[in-house]
């Protein structure tokens, strides 16, 4: 079975990384149904600290093939990366295409398979945040219902595809975070010391913030608003770092936005980076949705820089407040912590949740096989 994957940003790349390695350990396994696959890097993330240094540090295959689109706006990127993954698919010709989450990567890849009668599979389905001003929304919507296997991470995610009439080929198999969570937490031991002395910083005596989404970077006054925040609730005691992702850099640039002495930026952090951060920090600020879970699996409270989530069981457990862009409630929320649940991880599965991919797709496609399925003949129409 040939399998070609579609990533192109940082959070597919960790996606990714669990289910290519569930592939290899299939392969070892069982050399009778062995699964080639094809890794396409779009560009979308082109920086080396938010691409290059991830294949490295998750034991990622290098792609195959890198299209180098990097970034633009939605339709031109998009466009680009439909026409260049069109190409390819009719080249290999793969028995599945498998896209990841919620970019103009995932739709491409769905985009351009579904076209060429190549069935797809969208691992993270049914994610909902109600919000159509996202484009990670419609892109989401959209890949979900042209896609022939619908891998939720959650009851909640199966729910929310029920109530859009899509029950065919939804299958809960647990968040590939979780298992990624697992597999590189204790892997961070080994870089904590030399990372902390790094930033100048102790365990628990820091914030952690991140900020990417176009919804606040692109708006001056959310931006502004949540970097005051951050700024004020930074201190000696409690410095806040924020990892600068290049997207909101510019921004920052661009709106001339300075004199922010409680928050310490500092360049892109690579992946085992991040988790070492996250586990150290008092409380995680993000926009993130990763991140949020990534918090909530770590046992730190998150403050979610959003009006909605898509993670709403972080929210009912305790671990996540939603604070929006409102420069007084993201302090406020700091300084009054509320009640959590703990030992919750299992509404995100049991950390096998690639294996479980792994093997859906291996019956799915037995099961085409001798129900002579014509990929040729299904309709792209939801």
């Amino acid at each position: 079975m040939k399998i070609v994957s579609v990533v192109g940003a940082r959070p597919q790349f960790i996606k990714s990384a669990t289910v290519s390695r569930a592939i290899v350990e299939n392969n070892q396994q069982d050399t009778q149904d062995y699964i080639h696959e094809v890794i396409i890097h779009t560009g979308q993330h082109y920086d080396d600290n938010m691409s290059g240094i991830f294949f490295d540090e998750l034991g990622i295959s290098a792609p195959a093939y890198n299209l180098g689109v990097g970034s633009g706006l939605h339709g031109k990127q998009t466009g680009q990366m439909l026409r260049k993954i069109e190409e390819i698919l009719i080249d290999e010709n793969p028995d599945w295409v498998l896209v990841y989450g919620d970019t103009n990567s995932t739709l491409a890849g769905a985009l351009a398979a579904v076209k060429l009668h190549i069935p797809v599979a969208h691992v993270e389905s049914g994610l909902r945040s109600f919000n159509r001003k996202m484009p990670e929304e419609i892109n989401r919507i959209l890949t979900d219902h042209i896609s022939e296997i619908l891998f939720c991470p959650n009851e909640t995610a199966v729910k929310n595809l029920a109530n859009e009439g899509n029950t065919n080929g939804v299958y809960q198999v647990g968040d590939v975070n979780f298992d990624s969570i697992l597999f590189f937490s204790a892997k961070t031991e080994a870089i904590q010391n030399s990372l902390f002395k790094k930033l100048s910083i102790r365990p628990k005596s820091f914030y952690l913030a991140s900020v990417h989404r176009a919804e606040n970077t692109d708006d001056k006054s959310r931006l502004t608003n949540i970097l005051q925040a951050l700024d004020e609730i930074g201190s000696s005691d409690f410095s806040v770092i924020l990892p600068l992702h290049p997207r909101t850099a510019g921004y920052i640039k661009k709106y001339r936005l300075s004199n922010f002495q409680g928050i310490k930026f500092v360049p892109p952090v690579s992946y085992l980076e991040m988790i070492a951060l996250e586990k150290n920090s008092k409380t995680i600020l993000t926009d993130s949705g990763g991140i949020q879970k990534e918090a909530f699996w770590l046992k730190v409270p998150c403050v979610t820089l959003r009006d909605e989530t898509e993670w709403i069981e972080t929210v009912e457990l305790g671990w996540n407040i939603l604070a929006g862009a409102d420069k007084q409630r993201i302090v406020n929320v700091i300084n009054n912590p509320q009640k959590r649940v703990s030992n919750a991880d299992w509404i995100y599965g049991d950390g096998n949740a690639a294996k479980n991919i792994v093997k859906t797709l291996k019956k799915t496609k037995k099961y085409n096989q001798k129900k002579n399925i014509n990929c040729e003949s299904r309709s792209i129409i939801p």
